[in-house]
């Protein structure tokens, strides 16, 4: 009887890490490498103390995003079950309570913040700016049409700060500029996806009845476009382009990247979750590696 107890124990603790597991969405985890960008472009990518303090920063936005991720699940647990996919999320099917949840987002977000303190207080201040940004978020912004894109879009443009920061190089303007632009490329079809698929999208997101395809369409038609512009003047104009005058060979890769994108979101029906695309959609993550290796070679091998 005691053994028939502790099993039973240990398979309930099992079930409630799976289900804290899932509540933390770490396949999101992936938007993080965009604190890498410093590194890289930075030229510490070969240096251990850079990339150590590189990966911790990343580490800990994990931690921040995902208490963030907690929090607004309680917030939008109602509406969350009205969407084919978020229905299936912990606490919008009650297998994580709201208590358990918000306590457990508060406690990441407190222990994400202090952990940045002790990497450097310049991280500090960043994750204060993204913390206020996704509490804004939270509170309001997300119901702001066309804001609440750009709120998003903002919190990637911090965490690429962040990275910067943290292993004290300057980053580019015009990189600074792509990661929005991606950012927003990435939001406004992810809200073109959430217009079209869903059967109720004002059920699941007011701000939706402010949108219209062809506004959406419009968007996610310039910020491609300003995305691939604003790339290639980094590759020729920026201050690392003038020390590695052959990075414009990545363009390509980022071209084909875009244009995948846009092909998934239009005749793939895809967008809803854009970290699905980039883990199962293999040319799009052929173009992906194929940038970073490229990109790495050029940057760190080629005279």
């Amino acid at each position: 009887m005691p053994e028939t107890f502790a099993t039973s124990y240990q398979d309930i603790i099992s079930s409630k890490t799976a289900t804290v597991i899932r509540a933390i969405r770490p396949a999101q985890w992936l938007k993080n490498g965009v604190v890498f960008a410093g590194l890289v472009f930075g030229g510490k990518l070969l240096e251990p103390t850079p990339v150590a303090r590189a990966t911790l920063a990343a580490l800990t936005f994990c931690l921040l995003s995902s208490g963030f991720y907690l929090v607004n699940d309680v917030r939008d647990r109602d509406a969350d079950r009205l969407h084919p996919v978020k229905r299936l999320r912990p606490v919008a099917a009650g297998e994580l309570t709201p208590r358990t949840a918000g306590v457990l987002g508060a406690v990441l977000i407190l222990f994400a913040i202090a952990a940045s303190a002790l990497l450097s207080w310049s991280l500090l201040l960043v994750f204060l700016a993204y913390a206020g940004l996704m509490a804004a978020y939270n509170l309001g912004l997300k119901e702001i049409a066309i804001l609440d894109v750009f709120a998003i879009a903002a919190g990637f443009v911090l965490r690429a700060v962040g990275g910067a920061v943290v292993v004290d190089v300057s980053i580019s303007p015009w990189l600074l500029v792509c990661t929005m632009l991606l950012a927003l490329l990435i939001g406004f079809g992810k809200r073109r996806h959430e217009l079209i698929a869903l059967n109720n999208p004002m059920g699941h997101r007011r701000n939706l009845s402010v949108y219209n395809q062809a506004m959406l369409d419009q968007c996610v038609a310039v910020t491609a476009a300003g995305t691939l512009i604003a790339y290639a003047v980094y590759t020729f104009d920026s201050q690392s382009a003038q020390s590695h005058r052959l990075m414009m060979l990545t363009i390509p890769f980022v071209a084909y990247g875009v244009f995948r994108y846009l092909l998934l979101l239009y005749l793939g029906g895809q967008g809803g979750t854009p970290e699905a695309m980039l883990l199962t959609d293999r040319p799009l993550v052929g173009a992906v590696l194929a940038w970073a290796i490229v990109s790495g070679l050029l940057f760190y091998f080629a005279s």
